[in-house]
């Protein structure tokens, strides 16, 4: 099917998926061709290791209206999304997860408000089923801060579970950061966006590829790519303890030259300057994160490396997005 003729674009991130791929294809498709449009299934594999690429290969040899992108290595699950959208051909282009927590059910409301002049359509999750209280309370207290970090307004309680027009997909491609928070980047471009309301079912089979290490980055990524406020918030720290530790600094030197008052307290001189060294110490950590972003973006490398592709005329080793 000739580029041009497929209205919607399905990219789909793997990574160790080979319990849920056939299910999430099957669904997905089934879903979609309900909608009667012209389409096309891309499926991203993110360095899977165990049989993904395998059985994702198998889909795609049976199916042409299924593509396959395999990365060299595992580069993430923003990256993935990138290297979908950047290959992805549809008037509109949705974005979900292999394992079934998004439903594709949902895609056909998307649809039918970008049809309705919407050129963003993001999924809303009004409950999440399957989630442990650590993760449910993290994840709300990471949208709203980032709400309040952020001119750009980010919609909370949103993944990357969406639909954008072919317009917001061309500006999207032309943004080159390393360090991507793409939910964020299509907010910042300020398409009309609307939301549509779902409850977020547990996952179909296998575990989580997001660890609280990766969330950690995830999150750093997102606050530090839209605001710089953590920076203010270092300064003001700085700012505060050395007024704090002058004030202080007077009113000993008054104890000590006006008054017969005994100076003593080494415990809490030992406090204080531990309290100080710490302040000092998360301050220069939050320094760090930002330039270390800018070493990244300085570096030029390619954001993601395609070994090998199925369902294109051309192989493409690499793709840098400059």
């Amino acid at each position: 099917m000739a580029g041009q003729d497929i209205q919607i674009s399905i990219i789909v991130p793997l990574f160790n998926e080979e319990q849920v791929i056939q299910e999430s294809y099957e669904r997905i498709k089934r879903v979609i061709e309900h909608t009667g449009k012209a389409y096309e299934i891309i499926f991203v594999n993110d360095g899977s290791t165990d049989k993904t690429e395998e059985l994702a290969n198998k889909i795609c040899n049976n199916d042409s209206h299924v593509k396959l992108l395999s990365f060299s290595r595992n580069f993430g699950h923003q990256m993935a999304i990138t290297a979908g959208m950047d290959h992805a051909c549809g008037m509109a282009v949705i974005v979900i997860d292999a394992d079934l927590q998004d439903p594709p059910e949902v895609i056909i409301e998307m649809i039918k408000e970008w049809e309705n002049g919407y050129d963003v359509v993001y999924g809303k999750r009004i409950k999440r089923k399957g989630e442990t209280f650590f993760k449910k309370a993290t994840a709300s207290i990471f949208y709203r801060v980032l709400k309040h970090m952020t001119d750009v307004e980010i919609p909370v309680d949103t993944g990357d579970f969406r639909l954008i027009d072919r317009n917001v997909c061309n500006y999207l491609k032309s943004l080159p950061e390393r360090n991507r928070y793409v939910r964020g980047l299509i907010s910042w471009l300020g398409f009309k966006q609307t939301g549509v309301e779902f409850i977020r079912e547990e996952r179909f089979a296998g575990e989580t590829k997001y660890s609280l290490k990766k969330m950690m980055k995830f999150s750093a990524d997102a606050i530090t790519s839209f605001s710089y406020k953590p920076l203010k918030i270092a300064t003001f720290l700085g700012t505060t303890v050395s007024i704090l530790s002058f004030v202080y600094l007077i009113i000993i030197l008054y104890k000590k030259l006006l008054t017969h008052i005994t100076i003593s307290g080494e415990s809490f001189i030992i406090a204080a300057c531990l309290l100080m060294n710490g302040l000092v110490l998360i301050v220069l950590g939050i320094i760090g994160e930002y330039i270390g972003r800018i070493y990244d973006e300085s570096k030029g490398r390619p954001l993601y490396i395609i070994k090998d592709k199925e369902g294109y005329d051309n192989v493409t080793e690499d793709k840098s997005n400059d």
